[in-house]
């Protein structure tokens, strides 16, 4: 590691940090109904949405006809792209002659962009129309990131009420992040990135001539205005097969930050907004150090083990310096280790290094990041996540000194606990069952190209990223098979939507309850001393539940390389 390389990762994440706090205070204002001087071009288009879907602005909705809103519309959304998918091959704004997709590979990828996880079983280049590029892929990136967001949003509602049913209106909540936020926000990012270099036509592929006198056949395409959201909304679906590894999507070091920057805004503004709700900025301030310490641990561990080098080359060979198998020389280390740690921290998915490529230690930073699936997570259901153990530290704390457990000044109580068990416990079950399952079947072990523990790390790598919602791979493994379409399309949805579920019940029980004033026996969440006891939860849950998992891939991996031996 140099000290340039560790300014350049600190530098980036402090610039996140201090654009996510006015942000932070905008989505406050905006979901508090607060007018802007940008309201007389808001407020008639956001007008004429409303009738168009038969909304009234003035209607207040309970958590169960929030819900049900919700996933009404995601179950539309998934069967009318999954549809297009089926026969976009017919479809126009077809330049490249494109056929449809097989029908386990359409399931998988509907059920990918409809969860915010944009797993790729497909070269996007290769096996995605243009209209399945925008009105398919893009056109999801941005409702399914919008989805997780207003989640968030009725939640932080329900914890503000004081004895009311309501945590808002669906439908003006998912025309106000579209209008006020996300669209704003893509088209300028859009704009910036076509101006450095990153394409957006309808024209189709271009063959053109080498130097050596060959043809090549170079794709292209509106891809500025689908980076631009698959960054932004925490997507990450690539519009070509090596993603932000690709000149097209990611073409420097300047469009690099950018595109970490755009990952790295909302969540983080979410967390400035959760303290605006409720009216405690030290909370917020606590939450952001905290998770930003863990974020900058495992960058640097990245940063450390990929500098560091591969050990067997140095001890059988002779060869030292950095791990640049995979890498992108235009990024270096510094930048190509961030990506890889705010990707999976901010469940975002998109790479610009083969995490397969990385030092077993490199890999495992990802992999527990999206295990943990709070280190700031998703736009939306990360902040749920946080809040979701937030709620289980409260009550094991409350244990431990003998105080009723209550946060946010509103009481914790049985329900509100084994709903929350529910939300932490779904995810670790959808995704050691299928890795399970992967591992001693034929059909599952076929697709490993390779073999031993870091063949098993992709398998779990696959099943983790799914569950997370997060859509990177280790690559190495052969994903587009019906056994994985269908068995990660499956654990997409149930680890979107069984915990927004669980948390969105927990609203509704929170919702009614009356905010009880802070009293000496109170215990505070916004301190460093509970905050100390929140993390460790965190990591103790994880190692509890993943550590064999880790301990047989990545960790029993590295330890071999240290030891100079080829994986067997």
């Amino acid at each position: 590691m140099t000290l340039l390389g560790s300014l350049q990762i600190l530098s980036v994440i402090a610039i996140i940090l201090i654009a996510g706090i006015p942000l932070g205070g905008y989505l406050y204002r905006v979901f508090t109904g607060r007018r802007s001087w940008l309201e007389p071009v808001y407020t008639p288009v956001e007008r004429l949405l409303y009738r168009l879907v038969g909304a009234n602005p003035s209607v207040e909705m309970d958590w169960k006809a929030y819900l049900k809103s919700l996933l009404l519309v995601n179950l539309v959304m998934m069967l009318f792209v999954y549809l297009l998918f089926r026969l976009m091959g017919h479809l126009p704004l077809n330049p490249d002659h494109i056929p449809s997709m097989p029908w386990a590979l359409a399931f998988n990828t509907a059920a990918s962009f409809i969860t915010n996880t944009n797993w790729q079983n497909y070269a996007g280049e290769s096996s995605m129309t243009y209209l399945g590029q925008m009105l398919g892929i893009t056109y999801l990136q941005f409702t399914s990131a919008a989805t997780g967001f207003v989640a968030a949003i009725a939640f932080l509602r329900a914890l503000v009420n004081n004895k009311s049913n309501s945590v808002g209106n669906f439908w003006i909540d998912m025309v106000k992040i579209h209008t006020r936020v996300l669209l704003p926000l893509a088209f300028v990012a859009a704009i910036v990135l076509a101006g450095l270099g990153v394409p957006e036509t309808l024209l189709g592929a271009q063959t053109v001539h080498t130097l050596q006198g060959a043809t090549q056949t170079i794709s292209r395409g509106p891809v500025a205005s689908l980076e631009a959201i698959k960054q932004l909304g925490t997507n990450g679906g690539g519009f070509f097969n090596a993603n932000s590894a690709h000149p097209f999507e990611d073409p420097s070091a300047l469009t690099c930050v950018i595109e970490i920057f755009l990952m790295g805004l909302l969540p983080t503004a979410l967390i400035s907004t959760f303290g605006r709700f409720l009216r405690n900025s030290k909370q917020a301030m606590v939450l952001y150090v905290l998770l930003t310490g863990m974020l900058l641990i495992g960058a640097f561990l990245v940063y450390g083990s990929e500098a560091a080098g591969n050990p067997i080359l140095h001890k059988l060979l002779g060869i030292t310096g950095p791990n640049m198998e995979g890498k992108e020389v235009r990024f270096g280390i510094p930048l190509s280790s961030l990506f890889v740690a705010a990707t999976t921290a901010y469940t975002t998915g998109a790479v610009n290094t083969m995490h397969d490529s990385l030092t077993p230690m490199g890999g495992f930073v990802p992999l527990l990041f999206m295990m943990f699936n709070m280190v700031f997570g998703g736009k939306g259901v990360g902040l749920l996540n946080i809040i979701m153990f937030l709620i289980i530290t409260v009550f094991l704390s409350g244990l431990m000194v003998g105080r009723t457990p209550e946060i946010f000044g509103k009481k914790i109580e049985a329900r509100e606990i084994k709903l929350a068990t529910i939300a932490m416990l779904v995810h670790p079950f959808v995704i050691l069952v299928p890795t399970a399952i992967a591992v001693a079947t034929h059909v599952g072990v076929s697709s490993m190209n390779n073999p031993y523990l870091h063949g098993f790390s992709e398998v779990l790598y696959a099943f983790t990223s799914g569950a997370a919602n997060n859509g990177s791979a280790f690559a190495g493994l052969n994903g587009n098979t019906t056994f994985y379409n269908v068995s990660i399309g499956l654990v997409m949805l149930l680890g979107r939507y069984i915990s927004i579920i669980a948390m969105f019940a927990i609203a509704g029980s929170l919702a009614k309850k009356a905010i009880i004033p802070e009293s000496p026996g109170t215990l505070r969440t916004d301190t460093f001393s509970f905050g100390g006891i929140f993390v460790a939860v965190v990591v103790i849950v994880g190692a509890l539940t993943f550590f064999p998992a880790l301990a047989i891939g990545p960790i029993g991996e590295q330890i071999q390389m240290w030891a100079g031996q080829l994986s067997h």
